[in-house]
């Protein structure tokens, strides 16, 4: 059992989610953590903080950070009703990190994936993708 102190600590699921999505988002422009920085005057080390959810974002920061991603402030939360039900299943259990797996080549392949058209193949993609990860597993 974790004591007080110890899960005061541990970074909150909402800046750990806030923190990926500004990590896929500014991986998807290309940014680097430094270029995020410098243009909303902050060094890089606290945009791994802001990424890794160490560090929450405050709201004027929030705001700097959807200009500079150009993306509209809601980009950074879940796809939710706005009831609090519907955000706590996506909480973790006390002390779970929630790991986002987000990765260069996720993006890629994201973004890859997206121009693919055909539904058959994208099917396809998908039932390999799923062999490769269960073969992985074993």
């Amino acid at each position: 059992m974790t004591s007080e102190k110890t899960q005061s600590r541990m970074p909150n699921w909402v800046d750990v989610y806030v923190g990926g999505q500004v990590r896929i988002r500014r991986r998807q422009l290309g940014f680097s953590q430094e270029k995020l920085g410098d243009t909303i005057g902050i060094t890089f080390q606290q945009v791994q903080k802001y990424e890794k959810g160490k560090n929450r974002i405050g709201a004027s920061r929030l705001r700097d950070i959807a200009q500079c991603l150009n993306v509209p402030i809601s980009f950074f939360f879940p796809r939710c009703e706005e009831d609090s039900s519907s955000l706590d299943r996506l909480a973790k259990p006390v002390g779970a990190t929630p790991q986002l797996g987000v990765t260069a080549e996720a993006i890629e392949l994201v973004q890859l994936f997206s121009e693919i058209t055909d539904p058959d193949l994208r099917k396809t993609i998908v039932s390999l993708v799923r062999v490769l990860s269960e073969h992985h597993k074993a």
